[in-house]
Order: structure tokens, then sequence, then C-alpha cells
């Protein structure tokens, strides 16, 4: 029998199997309802401990795509964590469904949920990394660039984030060069840099972390920023906007790097903040194939890991 397959960080994924599931991504994007691995249907929890707009409707719209029935929870009004333990939790929900999908804040739960469960386990966002984001946005990559390997990519903002995080690991996992800039105290930690780094050496990738926006931009490919003020933040926003300020992605920012570079943006955008609009409704910007690719990434991500532990059969799936 074969191991169960989780995907909680970014790392989880091994260059090969990265490499595999974007061109499942790529495949289910062309044949929306040729994939069935939750025929009967079978169900598939969906657990979210913050807001979504994105992430709620993508996974709702895939499973239901992929033959099987959603499970929208909202935490709070769950045992999850409350009145009944995580590991549990697990135990119980895998003899019920197919696959766990948990939008959370501690990376820990998510651990905890996988080292228990018989199915797999996805972070549909930690507070650590956004993995799912990550296969959406490899995947615009390499729908406008053609290929991921010896791309330049950067990302502008607080670089200390899950976005941040997911950019850099995803982004040697994928063999790109990955510039990381915002102001000190909010740079990646240690340990992030120190996997990236290590995975940056089996793919030919490379890294950067800066200050310097302007550095990080330089004849760049792939423009990326996120919103300044996350959930939870709130508090924080005045100062933030004033901190982040040399790192917006302007129209006059755009123009250190290449002329044919695309632009990211996770959303939801703040514009004239993190982007300028002339940026994201310009040209340059993909962050509408960006949003519409996290149904099909995430499709692919349930897809490979069920197949991968066994619990779905599919001649059209690599290993």
């Amino acid at each position: 029998m074969s191991a169960t397959r989780h995907f909680l960080t970014d790392l989880d994924f091994t260059p090969d199997e990265q490499s595999k599931v974007l061109d499942l991504a790529a495949k289910m994007k062309a044949d929306k309802y040729g994939f069935k691995p939750y025929a009967g249907p079978q169900s598939v929890a969906v657990f979210f401990a913050k807001t979504s707009t994105r992430t709620r409707v993508s996974f709702h719209a895939g499973i239901s795509e992929l033959g099987g029935s959603p499970l929208i929870i909202n935490s709070l009004d769950s045992q999850l964590g409350h009145k009944e333990s995580i590991s549990d939790s697990a135990k119980v929900l895998a003899r019920m469904v197919s696959t766990i999908v948990w939008r959370t804040f501690a990376q820990s739960g998510l651990e905890e949920m996988a080292a228990n469960s018989a199915v797999p386990v996805i972070n549909a966002l930690s507070d650590d990394y956004h993995p799912c984001q990550l296969i959406a946005d490899l995947l615009t990559v390499r729908e406008h660039k053609g290929k991921t390997q010896g791309l330049t990519m950067a990302y502008l903002g607080d670089a200390a984030n899950n976005m941040a995080n997911s950019y850099l690991l995803a982004g040697v996992t994928a063999g790109m060069h990955v510039r990381i800039a915002g102001p000190e105290g909010y740079l990646p930690d240690a340990a992030i840099i120190a996997a990236a780094e290590i995975r940056a050496e089996t793919t030919g990738a490379s890294i950067m972390i800066t200050t310097d926006a302007a550095a990080a931009l330089a004849d760049a490919d792939v423009v990326v920023t996120d919103t300044w003020v996350s959930m939870g933040q709130e508090d924080e926003k005045e100062a933030r906007l004033k901190l982040f300020t040399d790192y917006s992605v302007t129209a006059e920012a755009m123009k250190l790097a290449k002329d044919d570079a695309i632009v990211l943006h996770c959303l939801p955008a703040y514009r004239g903040y993190e982007i300028d609009a002339e940026v994201i409704d310009g040209p340059q910007s993909v962050v509408f194939d960006e949003a519409e690719n996290r149904v099909h990434a995430q499709k692919a991500v349930m897809t490979w890991l069920m197949v991968a532990s066994g619990l779905a059969e599919d001649p059209r799936v690599e290993l």
C-alpha cells in the first residue's frame, strides 16, 4: 500500500514531482471535466479558519469538476482544534472523506493533521506557507513564458510573510533565480533561506535576499508582490504603508525589469499601495489568469496526491 502523500509546504514536491503536477494542471485546464479521482461522488472536507474568496471558490469548483462533493466548513463552527483534538479529528475525518484541505493559522496544526490522517492533507494557506497559490503561479509563468527554468523572479514587499516563503521555496524548486526584496526586519527567516539554498543546489536556481528593490527588479522576467497588510495585521496598517513604500510595484519600477516581464499578484490587491493600478490593469499583468489557474492547479494537486497515495488510479497521472 502506498504511503499517504500530503502537500503542507512547497518542498513536499520534489522538482520532478512539481513539474509533473504542473504538466497535469495544464492537461486539466485543457480538459476541464476529464479527470474524476473523486467519482462516487467522494467527499472532500475543506476547512476555513480564515476568510477566503478565491481559495474557497476554487476548491469548491475544482472538487466538483473532479467528480467529488465539497464540504466547505468554517473551522470556528466545527469541533476541530476546540472541543476535539486535531489528531482525533484527523482520524475521524479520514474515515469519512477522501482528502482534507485546511486554511488555518499555525503550520503545526497542519503537520499534526497530516501525521494522523490516512488521506491526503493539503495546506490551503497557513501563517508560514501558501503552496497551492504557487502551483497556480508557476502554471501561469509556464503559460506566458514557456518555462520556469532559468527565469528570474523578483518579489517585493513584506518578505517575511507566507507568500515570500512560498515564492522562495517553490521558485527554486522550479529552477528559477529568486530575488526577495523587503525592508530590514521583514526578510525571510534564516531557516527558510537555508532550505531554499539546499533545494537550489539541485535545480540550478539561485537566491538573492536584499533590501534593495532596484537590485531585485533588474532584468527580472517575473515581478511579484502581495498585500502589505495581511489578515490579522490590520492594526499595523498605517505603519506598514509607510514602511513598504519603496517596494511598490509602480510603472516606474517596472522599467527596471525586462520589457516583456509579467506581473503576478495573488489578490486581493490594493491599488496605489503595493501595486499601481496602471500596472495590475496593464498589458504586463497576468493576475487574472493567475487567479483562474488556482482551480486547475488545485485540481492537479488533489488528483496527484490521490494517485500517489494509492487512493485513485489514472494512467494519465505521472508520479
